[in-house]
């Protein structure tokens, strides 16, 4: 069979956009901001993760383009060998510091983070264990390790702790004569919006003598008194071994980190794969993520102010008659999800929001399971209450029309 076939037998793209209903790569004709120019329309921005509202700050905008004009727009090569600048050694100081770890290496994106930390750490003899909802650039980072692998529901402590036994009789763990043990999991999980149960994990991880990493890509400038993320959040700082986090969110720029014990960062610098042969990170991108933490750290309000806008729009979104959200664990995290079912009725109302004047994103399978499909919103410390009610008065008449509206019968009955 010619190996292109499936790209000539897959159909679903060509069916969503003959129904107008097909929701990827729309164009913005603006930056990233709380209210953006998409295809030439005003439209209320719920779907970006500019969580502190820093991507169209003038100052982080000034440091990177002062990056720019001093070291000009790449490195030309890898952090190994010729790409380390001092803007990165200053950032990743700095950084470690805000984390309260020995040391913090950065790397060109948060996807490459998690494959590398993953892929070094964990060799043959080791096992890692990850929560069922991780993102998938943890998938990817097992992937490319050869431990054994296993998977536990969604924040089931009871499962994990099966799993960590499991372990423990294969010899595993500290204190045993096999490899030892990496418990993965996100901070704050992407698409649900909940936190994870980090101080069961930590107290499983003591038992059993694992090594934990949290992914905190969405916990960074969220949770924690000066958002500093998960750890910071449950007062468990010195109870994590690695902390991952990215800098295409609340750090407004792209790359990503990660910080932990001197000796353990300094084998991850001189042993991951995908950071040693991949360009490292522009002076601009590090600048920027630079400037924005100086920023965080001077402004810890942005982080109060997520906080109380989350809990006002799960308020208020809960008030409309045809909408219902998703319950996660927690009322300060700025991700909320709605629920629409099928995967063709998310993508038809989240065409019509579009249409209405607010962008979110629709959330299908594989992320999520069939039937179960969400519109992920999430929220900026910069929008006003004004615009705010907004978009929910917005939401609330998309979803009733929506209901009085339905999509013919031969749409809304096929499977994409």
């Amino acid at each position: 069979m010619d190996l292109f076939q499936k790209c000539y037998d897959y159909k679903r793209v060509d069916m969503a956009k003959a129904w107008s209903i097909y929701p990827y790569f729309h164009e913005l004709n603006s930056g990233q901001s709380d209210v953006v120019e998409m295809e030439g329309r005003r439209t209320i921005m719920l779907g970006s993760n500019n969580y502190l509202g820093l991507t169209s700050d003038p100052r982080v905008k000034e440091a990177a383009i002062k990056a720019i004009e001093e070291y000009g727009t790449g490195c030309s090569g890898s952090r190994f060998l010729n790409g380390t600048l001092d803007l990165h050694v200053r950032f990743e100081e700095d950084q470690a510091e805000f984390l309260q770890k020995e040391a913090c290496l950065t790397f060109s994106t948060g996807f490459q983070s998690n494959l590398s930390i993953i892929s070094s750490m964990t060799g043959r003899n080791d096992a890692i264990i990850s929560d069922a909802f991780n993102h998938a650039s943890i998938v990817d980072g097992m992937r490319l390790s050869f431990a054994k692998q296993y998977k536990y529901p969604h924040s089931d402590m009871g499962e994990l702790e099966r799993l960590l036994n499991k372990c423990r009789e294969r010899g595993q763990g500290k204190g045993g004569d096999g490899g030892g043990i990496l418990i993965v999991t996100d901070g704050v999980f992407s698409m649900e919006g909940d936190i994870c149960d980090l101080p069961n994990i930590v107290r499983l991880a003591k038992e059993y003598g694992a090594r934990i990493l949290v992914d905190d890509a969405h916990a960074l400038g969220v949770l924690g008194e000066r958002g500093a993320g998960t750890a910071e959040y449950f007062g468990l700082v010195d109870e994590v071994d690695l902390i991952m986090n990215t800098f295409s969110k609340s750090y407004a720029s792209l790359g990503g980190c990660v910080a932990g014990e001197a000796k353990v960062i300094e084998y991850i610098k001189h042993v991951a794969r995908p950071f040693i042969f991949s360009a490292s990170l522009p002076p601009g991108q590090i600048a920027a993520a630079h400037e924005a933490l100086r920023i965080l750290k001077s402004e810890p309000e942005r982080v109060s102010r997520i906080h109380e806008l989350t809990a006002d729009v799960k308020a208020r979104l809960k008030e409309l008659p045809h909408v219902e959200i998703r319950e996660s664990n927690n009322d300060i995290v700025p991700i909320i999800p709605i629920k629409t079912g099928t995967v063709v009725q998310t993508l038809y109302i989240s065409k019509l929001l579009l249409e209405a004047g607010v962008y979110v994103n629709p959330v299908l399978p594989p992320a999520v399971r069939e039937g179960e499909c969400l519109l992920r919103t999430s929220y900026t410390a910069t929008q006003s209450p004004e615009l705010i009610h907004e978009a929910i008065e917005i939401i609330g008449n998309v979803f009733a029309y929506a209901k009085e509206n339905p999509l013919p019968d031969e749409i809304r009955n096929t499977d994409l």
